[in-house]
């Protein structure tokens, strides 16, 4: 029998108040495409938000907005409310939905990387070599980099959520301390 090979990806984005979710699937052009549904569960909440056709068909590219996933009631269309990070389970199904299916854990970390790029706005680096404050502050944002990419790995590919949350979040503390300016 014909299969589909169902894929999704969602990547970083710099938008605050959208979740992109790109269709990567490759379809058998011998098995018809009914039925196709895409859930996606928010961090801290245990109901997903279900879209269906006409929003999803083969080779959907999705801006979804805190309106589209449920989470904003009002003004939708005036104002995006900021969606937050953490882990989205995203699953995406054809009929039969039950057997074919993909689900991800897909962990958000725009908030963290618009520190980062506040950091680097904030630092006084010029054409020549930075002082060395300057240079251990570079060291520190990269590190932090390597701890968020880290958390992504863990969550989304090692299928340790809980671990990957622990470093997203020790990653969020490490880049508070380097942008509060009264903290010893």
């Amino acid at each position: 029998m014909a299969q589909h090979v169902l894929s999704l990806e969602a990547p970083d984005t710099m938008n605050k108040c959208i979740l992109r979710i790109v269709d990567t699937s490759i379809y058998n052009n011998l098995s018809p495409i009914t039925c196709a549904a895409l859930q996606i569960t928010l961090p801290g909440f245990v109901r997903p938000t279900t879209l269906k056709s006409p929003i999803i068909s083969p080779n959907f590219i999705l801006n979804l907005t805190a309106c589209d996933l449920e989470v904003q009631t009002s003004q939708c269309g005036t104002i995006y409310n900021d969606l937050p990070d953490g882990i989205y389970i995203i699953k995406y199904s054809v009929a039969p939905n039950d057997i074919v299916y993909v689900e991800y854990n897909h962990l958000r970390i725009t908030k963290a990387l618009y520190k980062i790029q506040g950091i680097y706005c904030d630092l006084d680096l010029g054409v020549c070599e930075p002082s060395a404050t300057i240079k251990s502050k570079l060291s520190q944002i990269r590190l932090i980099q390597q701890q968020l990419n880290a958390a992504k790995a863990q969550v989304e590919f090692c299928h340790s959520p809980k671990k990957g949350m622990e470093l997203y979040n020790y990653a969020v503390k490490q880049l508070d301390k380097i942008t509060c300016h009264t903290c010893k």
